[in-house]
């Protein structure tokens, strides 16, 4: 019998200042049976960095044909889609042919072998723009993930400073790719 995902809960306040986005959001995230705290933690700083009407977590891992997260036009026009870790570039280039913008968040070990090994091919897609996270930053936050959260997420100047109920604050830098 195969596993079920894991069912975690996020409220978040968020206040982005580089967009002027401010809202308050209670996302609900299935954890799937194979990804990590790292990986969710970054789909939800995703959601943070792109927040807007619309934009929703896909099945994700349990669907090849979907992202992380995207946001849909309502007319059914996919305006971003936005992918989590270090996809292929047959990947990027399916997203490019059906999304205006497509975003990646990479983070992770062998990140900038995955870079060096695709940096052309990814350049030359023009509507596919890469940042990341940096490994230790990120590991240090997932000790904030728990099944119920309640954080507090301030982005500056591609800077992510997030805090939990607790009182534990985390500080994460967005980085693009060719920064590296």
């Amino acid at each position: 019998m195969a596993e079920k995902a894991t069912i975690y809960k996020a409220n978040i306040q968020l206040a982005d200042m580089d967009r002027q986005v401010y809202g308050d959001y209670s996302l609900t995230i299935a954890l799937h049976p194979s990804e990590t705290h790292e990986r969710m933690l970054v789909r939800i700083l995703a959601f943070c960095y792109c927040a807007a009407e619309n934009l929703v977590f896909t099945r994700g891992l349990s669907s090849v044909d979907e992202p992380d997260l995207w946001r849909k036009h309502d007319d059914g026009r996919i305006l971003e889609w936005i992918e989590v870790g270090q996809p292929s570039v047959e990947r990027l280039k399916k997203a490019s042919s059906q999304a205006e913008s497509v975003k990646v968040f990479a983070y992770g070990r062998g990140l900038d072998i995955w870079w060096k090994n695709n940096i052309s091919a990814i350049a030359s897609l023009p509507k596919v723009q890469v940042q990341c996270f940096g490994t230790g930053e990120l590991q240090a936050a997932c000790a904030g993930v728990e099944k119920t959260m309640n954080l507090s997420v301030s982005i500056t100047e591609n800077m992510v400073y997030l805090s939990t109920a607790e009182g534990n604050t985390y500080t994460l830098g967005l980085r693009e790719m060719r920064d590296l």
